[in-house]
């Protein structure tokens, strides 16, 4: 089988290191616009070889992961390019834009549209890490609008990685993720930013932080680059998300103000609840 990595940072060269674990057979060619990442994904023995959208013809399975606003560019000319038995799945943190992009292209049953929701906060070749995707929930957009045997080669691939296949409209897609993943990047990164501002002034400020202030930051080490794209197709659920979260924090607010630390203590009490939600239910890291 050959398959072809386009962006070869955490998501597309965890997902090479799994596939050459479970088939070692497997030829992985890499494709990327920074050279020096080519190189360096050689040197980890993540792809095999470099390769360009010419030699996509040969291949089997092609795994898109790059920023979602040139996702939507390219995945029209990569389409254009594959064989007819060849299935183009993607890593987009967006969805709707995506298939709306790609409904009247000439080869999208060739293509699925995926979400794995896994990562951490790190970029690059040197990122990826095998089994990345155990236990991770996978969401899988508009199943229906891929070939079977596609289908059946991108899922088989999938389960023997340990994903938890999940399928979901677009626009569900988007709505549910600005929740569960775009908010959480935005509190990271403005939690990040006031610290940040109020160390200015206060050296001694990051000597008193602790593990909760360390792991509730984490994801402001994300990439800008990769996230601005996200936040700016996502716009509308995004927005509609942060007036909820920035209501919850003035309500929060006016508790304090008006001394009612009952109120504040109910409020942390009914939040608790999502200890049981969460029970059994793999963390992601994204």
């Amino acid at each position: 089988m050959n398959v072809f990595i386009i962006g070869i940072g955490l998501i597309g060269g965890s997902f090479a290191k799994d596939i050459k674990r479970i088939h070692p057979e497997t030829k992985v060619f890499g494709v990327d616009n920074n050279p020096s990442h080519l190189d360096e994904a050689i040197d980890l023995k993540i792809i095999d070889a470099k390769a360009s959208y010419a030699d996509l013809t040969i291949a089997d399975m092609v795994v898109v992961s790059i920023p979602v606003d040139v996702l939507v560019a390219e995945l029209p000319k990569i389409l254009d390019a594959v064989n007819d038995d060849c299935v183009v799945i993607d890593g987009g943190s967006t969805k709707n834009l995506i298939c709306e992009t790609l409904k009247d292209h000439p080869k999208r049953r060739n293509y699925l549209a995926c979400h794995p929701i896994a990562g951490t906060e790190f970029s690059g070749p040197s990122a990826a890490i095998e089994n990345l995707y155990n236990g991770k929930a996978n969401i899988i957009c508009e199943v229906e609008k891929t070939a079977f045997k596609l289908q059946e080669r991108a899922l088989a691939i999938f389960q023997q990685m340990g994903m938890r296949i999940r399928y979901m409209n677009p626009e569900a897609h988007d709505k549910h993720i600005a929740y569960v993943s775009h908010l959480s990047h935005i509190s990271s990164f403005m939690l990040g930013k006031t610290v940040i501002e109020k160390e200015k002034n206060e050296r001694d400020i990051f000597d008193m932080a602790g593990s909760g202030f360390e792991s509730t930051v984490r994801l402001a080490k994300s990439s800008p680059a990769m996230w601005t794209p996200i936040f700016e197709q996502n716009k509308e659920n995004v927005v509609e998300t942060l007036n909820e979260y920035i209501q919850n924090l003035q309500d929060f607010k006016e508790l304090l103000e008006k001394d009612d630390f009952e109120g504040i203590y109910n409020e942390m009490n009914d939040t608790n609840k999502i200890k049981e939600i969460l029970k059994g239910i793999p963390l992601n890291k994204q």
